[in-house]
C-alpha cells in the first residue's frame, strides 16, 4: 500500500490512521480527493448533458418553425388518413368497400377484407374494378414509405441538426412530388377508364393526395427557412471545450488530477457561484440565530 498524497510505502502491518512519511490523515486525504474527482466529473458531465438538451430543443421547440415543423411532421402521416380513391364491390347479397386511405387499409386488415383482394383480381365479375384500387393504393404505399422516412428523420434530428434538416426538406418535396402526380394519375385514370356506377362495382377518386401534398410543401417551406436562419444552438461558454475535456478523460487521455476545480469557469459562471455560495453562507447563519 502508498500513501496517497506522498507515494510512500506503507506496510500492510501498520494501522496508523496517518502516514509515516508526511502525516497525512490517509482515509479523510482518500475521500477529500474521491469528492473533488468527482466535482470535476460531475462539470463535464453536465456540460455534455446542457449540450445534448439544447439541441433537442432546438430540433423541437426552439422555435415557432422548429414547433411548426413537429406539427407538419405528425400531420404527414395523420392526412393519408384521407383516401386517394376507393372501389365499392356490390352483389345482391354482398357490398365491400375498399378504401385507399390508411383508415380503409387498416380496416381493411383487421376484418380480414383486404386479404380477399387477390380473389377478386382472379374473378371474372370484379378482376378490372380489383385492378383498378391498385393505382391509388400503390401511391398510398409510396406516401406512407416517404412518411415514415421523414418521420425518423425527424426524430433524430436532434443528432445532426442541420444535416437532418436538408434531408427532411428533400424528403418533403419528394413526398409532395409524388402525393401530387399520384392524385392526378388516379383522377387521370378515373376519367379514361370509366367506372359507372351499376350494381356490380364502381370507382371513386378522393382528395388524400392533395391534402398529402399540401402539408408536405408546408414541411419543405418551413426546413427551408430553419435552414436560411441556422438551426444550430447557442452552447453555454466553455460548454464545448468542457466536453472535448469529457471525451479525453473516457478515453484515457487525460487525468482528473491535472485539472483544476472548477475545471473552467467564465466570469458570469463565478459570479453565479460566488451569489450561490453567499445565499448558502447567509442561510447558514440565519439558521444559527433561530
Amino acid at each position: 500500500m502508498h500513501c496517497p498524497k506522498c507515494g510512500g510505502e506503507i506496510p500492510f502491518y501498520d494501522l496508523r490512521p496517518n502516514c509515516k512519511h508526511c502525516g497525512v490523515n490517509i482515509m479523510y486525504f482518500s475521500q477529500e480527493k474521491l469528492l473533488i474527482e468527482d466535482a470535476k466529473r460531475t462539470e463535464l458531465e453536465g456540460a455534455a448533458a446542457r449540450m445534448v438538451i439544447a439541441r433537442i430543443k432546438a430540433a423541437f421547440i426552439g422555435s415557432k418553425e422548429a414547433i411548426a415543423r413537429m406539427v407538419l411532421t405528425l400531420g404527414a402521416i395523420a392526412v393519408l388518413m384521407l383516401p386517394l380513391g376507393s372501389v365499392v364491390f356490390r352483389t345482391p347479397y354482398y357490398e365491400k368497400t375498399f378504401s385507399a386511405g390508411l383508415i380503409g387499409v387498416i380496416k381493411g386488415f383487421t376484418d380480414g377484407s383486404m386479404m380477399q383482394l387477390p380473389d377478386f383480381l382472379k374473378s371474372t365479375l370484379f378482376a378490372k374494378y380489383a385492378a383498378a384500387y391498385l393505382l391509388p393504393l400503390g401511391v398510398l404505399a409510396l406516401l406512407l414509405l416517404v412518411g415514415v422516412a421523414i418521420l425518423c428523420v425527424y426524430i433524430l434530428s436532434f443528432l445532426r441538426l442541420t444535416p437532418t434538416t436538408k434531408a427532411m426538406r428533400v424528403l418533403s418535396l419528394i413526398g409532395a412530388v409524388i402525393a401530387l402526380l399520384g392524385q392526378a394519375a388516379v383522377i387521370v385514370f378515373t376519367f379514361a377508364n370509366p367506372l359507372p356506377e351499376t350494381s356490380v362495382a364502381a370507382f371513386r377518386f378522393g382528395w388524400g393526395g392533395f391534402a398529402a401534398a399540401a402539408v408536405w410543401l408546408g414541411m419543405f417551406i418551413i426546413n427551408h427557412i430553419m435552414l436560411k436562419r441556422g438551426i444550430e444552438p447557442t452552447y453555454k461558454e466553455n460548454d464545448v471545450k468542457r466536453r472535448e475535456l469529457l471525451r479525453q478523460y473516457r478515453a484515457g487521455k487525460l487525468d482528473l488530477d491535472k485539472l483544476t476545480l472548477p475545471v473552467l469557469e467564465s466570469e458570469e459562471e463565478r459570479a453565479e457561484r460566488l451569489k450561490a455560495l453567499e445565499e448558502a453562507l447567509k442561510a447558514e447563519e440565519e439558521g444559527k440565530e433561530l
